[in-house]
């Protein structure tokens, strides 16, 4: 009942301040003639004090009155036609606003009648946030924690529980600061550490970085098993085209993982993409890894230049070929960095971009990778 109240002051008060200027407007309308009237009505004054002091012979004063009164009649025949009209329009003019004003109110108000809830009771925040936890959505428990955190910004338990559930919801950077916190409060550990590389992976749209490798790294020296810090580490070999390091990352994985560990699934599944890319990108475009460059040590410096700059040749024209494969961008502009061609590998990088459109998921990716590498796409 207290909603319905509220919406008819609130109705009535916008309905008054439209109809009420509509009300007062006819009487601006007729001013302008009483205006001319006084006018006149002064003209007459000022004649019989002229005349009164002999400045006007009186044959000229009866002359002008008559002239004068002549405009006070012509003024009072087309002020009464003027006023009668618009009288008309303006009554007009007053319906019209008047049934626009009021269907308003009642249009909406019989809409929401049939499409809304007028019938639901209010819950504010504090209701909602007092709920039992148990009764509660996701969304409302992580509202609760963050009330809790901005009247407790110490509270480093709070940090360290809000931290994975930014994680899971995909709020990258609320998590990233989560973590932060939870370390600054309540100490170094490996668990922490590794859930910042990913929220860091995660911000860069799934780029391992090199803040996120140094939160790895970190975890791995406070836990030398810790599984989600060894899979991003091979992720990032991975992404820098170095394939076969990757994969004995992961194989070794695989012999310490514990056979019911959730990490076995994606361990083998990043396994079969780093032993065929071919395979696993659709014909994607093989650039020079480590063992490439390894094998051409031997060879003379500008030998070992020509061979390294014909597999960048070809990945390149590979890669004009078929255009899709983010991998193989990934490794061209990765490869002309190395080799000091930046003005290259940033053409390299606009192309990728333009090719999987500017506001998509792999241009992002691509964008963090290269500011990894120091290099910003000028698109």
């Amino acid at each position: 009942m207290l909603f319905w109240v509220i919406a008819a002051i609130l109705t009535l008060g916008a309905s008054l301040a439209v109809l009420l200027p509509l009300a007062g407007s006819s009487k601006g309308t007729l001013s302008s003639g009483d205006h001319d009237l006084e006018v006149y009505r002064d003209q007459l004054s000022e004649l019989d004090r002229d005349a009164a002091r002999g400045l006007i012979q009186p044959a000229e004063a009866a002359e002008a009155r008559a002239e004068i009164a002549r405009r006070i009649l012509r003024l009072h025949d087309v002020d009464t036609a003027g006023k009668t009209s618009a009288r008309q329009g303006s009554v007009i003019a007053r319906m019209v606003a008047t049934a626009a004003v009021l269907a308003v109110p009642l249009v909406s108000w019989g809409l929401y009648s049939q499409i809304g809830s007028p019938d639901l009771p209010s819950l504010p925040l504090s209701e909602r946030l007092a709920k039992n936890p148990a009764d509660s959505s996701v969304d409302e428990l992580v509202a609760r924690a963050e009330a809790h955190l901005t009247a407790n910004p110490s509270d480093g338990r709070g940090w360290d529980v809000l931290a994975p559930v930014y994680l899971r919801m995909q709020r990258f950077s609320d998590a990233v600061a989560a973590y932060r916190n939870a370390i600054r409060l309540g100490g170094d550990s490996a668990v922490r550490r590794a859930g910042l590389g990913e929220a860091i992976a995660g911000a860069a749209g799934g780029i391992v970085s090199a803040d996120a490798q140094d939160a790895f790294e970190a975890a791995l020296k406070l836990d030398p098993a810790n599984a989600k810090a060894s899979f991003y580490l091979a992720m990032a070999l991975a992404q820098e085209g170095r394939n076969k390091e990757a994969a004995k990352a992961w194989r070794a994985m695989l012999g310490t993982l514990p056979p019911d560990s959730p990490w076995r699934g994606a361990v083998d599944q990043a396994l079969a993409k780093s032993g065929n890319p071919e395979i696993a990108s659709g014909a994607a475009a093989k650039g020079p890894d480590a063992v490439d460059v390894d094998a051409a040590s031997s060879m003379s410096p500008q030998d070992r230049e020509a061979m390294i700059n014909t597999m960048v040749a070809s990945l390149d024209q590979k890669l004009r070929q078929n255009p899709r494969d983010p991998e193989g961008w990934m490794r061209l502009v990765r490869s002309y960095v190395v080799l000091g061609k930046a003005d290259q590998a940033r053409e390299a990088l606009n192309r990728a971009i333009a090719v999987f459109g500017a506001g998509s998921d792999e241009a992002k990716k691509f964008t963090a990778f290269a500011a990894s590498l120091g290099l910003m796409a000028t698109e």
